[in-house]
């Protein structure tokens, strides 16, 4: 149902995408922005309704990245048909932007690495907050490689990510604009379960989810997950379903 819903805005099918044989005509396509994304919300909101089904109710739900957008459809900010329209125009506007940036993971907190790049020439950007002790950063080539040799000059440890685009940076901002408009395109409804917002760390409110800026602004903001799950934990939230292909935010 999901599937059939995103093939709408498609070039191929996603059930042919997502089940690739190897070394088959489809095989690199998930690896393709424009795919991932699409494939990701597939998962996510099938695997989370099917956990709903079995009982298992959220009492709060929070997304990474596109994630959020899967979780803004669980809460029933979206319907189906208009979640499947942003989500594939997101990968798709995201595919046609620059791809010479790079994006890397710093062993590190966001207040550590600020006096950095501050100084690096180019344009790097904060683009996610995932642990108390790690940090990604994203934008231009060069100056992302000058801030992991600063930083692993100090004995802390960096990684590149393999990825196609510099994402949650200024690489994006040519996307925004087509982005916006298609959200403003949407109807959008006030949440029925609470939503903690990659965009502040906070529960959001109706008026941002309802905004076409607000998912503008969480296209090119840091994803504050780290901040998400502390404001959960001050909740008292404390069982926590990752609705993901793997279990990569369980375990930050």
């Amino acid at each position: 149902e999901v599937c059939a819903s995103l093939d709408r805005h498609l070039d191929t099918s996603l059930m042919s995408v997502i089940f690739a044989e190897p070394n088959s005509e489809n095989a690199d396509l998930i690896d393709e922005t424009q795919y991932t994304q699409p494939a990701l919300f597939a998962f996510e909101v099938s695997l989370a309704r099917l956990w709903i089904k079995w009982g298992a109710a959220p009492e709060r739900v929070m997304g990474h990245s596109i994630g959020e957008l899967s979780a803004a459809y669980i809460a029933g900010v979206f319907s189906l048909e208009d979640a499947a329209k942003l989500v594939c125009a997101r990968g798709r506007l995201m595919q046609e932007c620059p791809r010479d940036g790079c994006m890397a993971s710093v062993g590190a907190p966001e207040e550590k690495l600020r006096p950095i790049l501050d100084k690096v020439g180019g344009n790097v950007a904060i683009a996610g907050l995932n642990s108390p002790v790690q940090t990604v950063i994203s934008g231009d080539a060069d100056a992302v490689r000058s801030v992991m040799v600063q930083m692993e000059n100090d004995g802390i440890k960096c990684k590149e990510l393999t990825v196609s685009h510099a994402f949650h940076s200024s690489h994006m901002d040519s996307m925004l604009e087509e982005f916006r408009a298609v959200a403003a395109s949407c109807q959008m409804n006030p949440p029925r379960i609470p939503i903690v917002s990659n965009v502040h760390g906070r529960v959001a409110t109706a008026d941002e989810l309802s905004s076409p800026n607000f998912w503008a602004d969480q296209v090119r903001s840091p994803v504050r997950f780290v901040e998400g799950m502390k404001s959960l934990a001050n909740e008292g939230i404390n069982t926590f379903v990752e609705c993901g292909p793997q279990g990569v935010l369980c375990g930050l």
